[in-house]
C-alpha cells in the first residue's frame, strides 16, 4: 500500500491510448464531442474569458499553443495531431452575453428563501462522500491501523458524516442527493473487466512486458504490475467517471459537496507512523498545467466548466464553508509548496487544482480536505468514534469529530445562501 501522499499523485497522471493518433487523451477518458460547446457561443466576454483563463484555470501561461485569444474570439485546439480547431465568439459586452447553458442555477437566480430558518428552501445539493470504505479500503489505499486499535477508512468515515450532513441540510430546506449510501462501487467496472486497459496504460508509459501480480503492499515494483494498475483504474478513474455520469444526467444538482479526510505519508504501510502536522484546506477547479492541457479530454472539460461560469459560485461557496470548518476545527491552512494548486482567492484555506471529480463534475464543486488522518489526535478522535457532548481528548475536550465536520460544513453552507439569496433579491 503507498502512502496517501504517494497515491495522491496519480490523480496528475495522464495516459496516451495505443494507436490513436489524433486523440490524447486521459486514463479511460471518452473522446470529446466538441460540437457540445456550440451552445456556449457568445456567453463570455472577452475580459471574463481571459480572467478566468489567467487567473483560475490555466495560470502561468498553461494554455499557450492550446488555444489562442484574438480581439473577438478564442481559437482552440480540438487536437493536435493533425492540428484542429474550435472557434469560440465572444460576446461583445456583459450587456449583450447569452445566458451559458448549465443545468445548475446560480445563487443570485434563485427566489428568496421563504423564511430565515430555511436559507436553502429548493437548493439542490449532492453529496460525494470520497472513496468506498468497507472491504474496498485496503484496495483503494484509504486505509490504516495501528496495532489493534479500530482501523482508520476514510471512505466509511466519509460515509458517516454524510449522513448527518444530509439530515441538517434538509432541516434548511435542501435537496440533497448523494452519489453513494454505502461501501460500494457506483461503477460497474472491477479491476478483473481492467486487465486489458491496465496492459494498455502500462504499456504507454513504457511498460510492455508487466508482471501480472504483486506480491504484497511493500513489494517495490507493485506499482508497474497489471493487478496494481487495474485497481488504479477501477477505484480511482472509473469510479470517479461513474459518479460524474450520475451527478451530470441523474441528480443534476446546483451544487456538490465532495467530502474528504486529509493524510499525509506514514513511512512503512505495514507500521504506519503518526505525523505531527494537522491541517484543513478546500479546493474548487482550476490551476491545469501545461500537460494537463495537451490531453484533449481535459482541454475541453476545462472549457465547459469555465465558460459554465461555475468559478465564481464556487470560490464564493468555498469560501464560507472553509471559514466555518476553520472556526470550528481551529487547523491552520494547509500551504501547497508544489506547482499543482495555486490560492483561489484571498481565502488562505481555498485553493484551485485538476483533480478528477471537480473537473468532471459539471456544476460547482467544493471539495473538502479537513484533518489528518494520521496526526495523533485525529486518530484519537476517530478512535472514540461519535458521541454527544465533549470529551476529553489530546488534553482537550473535543466534539465528536464527524458532528463538528458536518457542522461546521452545514454552517458554511446556511452563511452563503443566507448571504446570497439576499443580496439577490
Amino acid at each position: 500500500m503507498k502512502s496517501w501522499f504517494i497515491s495522491a499523485l496519480l490523480l496528475g497522471l495522464y495516459f496516451f491510448p495505443a494507436g490513436s493518433e489524433a486523440q490524447r487523451l486521459s486514463a479511460l477518458a471518452p473522446r470529446p464531442d466538441w460540437s457540445q460547446l456550440e451552445a456556449f457561443q457568445e456567453t463570455i466576454t472577452r475580459d471574463e474569458f481571459e480572467k478566468l483563463l489567467n487567473q483560475i484555470y490555466a495560470p502561468n501561461g498553461a494554455a499557450k499553443g492550446m488555444i489562442d485569444v484574438e480581439p473577438d474570439a478564442a481559437v482552440i485546439k480540438t487536437t493536435l495531431t493533425p492540428p484542429a480547431t474550435w472557434r469560440l465568439r465572444f460576446a461583445r459586452d456583459a450587456a449583450s452575453a447569452k445566458a451559458p447553458p448549465r443545468f445548475w442555477r446560480p445563487t443570485v437566480s434563485l427566489p428568496p428563501a421563504p423564511s430565515p430558518e430555511q436559507p436553502l428552501a429548493g437548493v439542490k445539493i449532492a453529496l460525494d462522500p470520497g472513496h468506498l470504505g468497507g472491504a474496498w479500503a485496503k484496495m483503494e489505499e484509504r486505509f490504516f491501523q495501528i496495532g489493534e486499535s479500530r482501523p482508520v477508512t476514510e471512505g466509511d468515515m466519509t460515509l458517516r458524516v454524510a449522513g448527518m450532513l444530509a439530515t441538517k441540510l434538509r432541516a434548511l430546506g435542501a435537496e440533497v442527493s448523494s452519489v453513494r449510501d454505502a461501501a460500494e462501487p457506483a461503477t460497474e467496472a472491477r479491476p478483473e473487466t481492467l486487465r486489458e486497459a491496465a496492459r494498455s496504460e502500462l504499456a504507454e508509459r513504457g511498460i510492455t512486458a508487466p508482471r501480472e501480480l504483486y506480491s504484497g503492499p511493500e513489494d517495490p515494483q507493485r506499482g508497474s504490475t497489471v493487478q496494481a494498475e487495474s485497481e488504479l483504474l477501477f477505484y480511482r478513474i472509473s469510479e470517479i467517471r461513474r459518479r460524474a455520469e450520475l451527478v451530470n444526467n441523474k441528480l443534476r444538482p446546483d451544487l456538490v459537496v465532495c467530502l474528504h479526510f486529509n493524510a499525509e505519508a506514514w513511512g512503512d504501510p505495514l507500521h504506519p507512523e503518526f505525523v505531527p502536522r494537522n491541517h484543513l484546506h478546500v479546493l474548487v477547479n482550476g490551476c491545469y498545467s501545461a500537460g494537463e492541457l495537451r490531453l484533449d479530454d481535459q482541454r475541453f472539460e476545462m472549457l465547459l466548466n469555465l465558460l459554465s461560469q461555475a468559478s465564481p459560485e464556487e470560490v464564493a461557496v468555498a469560501d464560507e464553508v472553509a471559514t466555518a470548518l476553520a472556526g470550528a476545527t481551529k487547523l491552520p491552512p494547509y500551504e501547497y509548496t508544489t506547482g499543482n494548486a495555486i490560492h483561489a482567492g484571498s481565502n488562505p484555506y481555498v485553493w484551485a487544482r485538476n483533480l478528477l471529480a471537480n473537473r468532471l463534475y459539471h456544476a460547482p464543486v467544493v471539495f473538502l480536505e479537513p484533518y489528518v488522518m494520521n496526526s495523533e489526535v485525529v486518530w484519537e478522535r476517530v478512535q472514540a468514534g461519535d458521541y454527544e457532548g465533549e470529551q476529553m481528548i489530546g488534553g482537550e475536550l473535543r466534539r465528536s469529530i464527524f458532528r463538528e465536520y458536518a457542522d461546521a460544513v452545514v454552517e458554511g453552507l446556511r452563511v452563503y445562501y443566507s448571504k446570497a439569496r439576499a443580496a439577490g433579491n
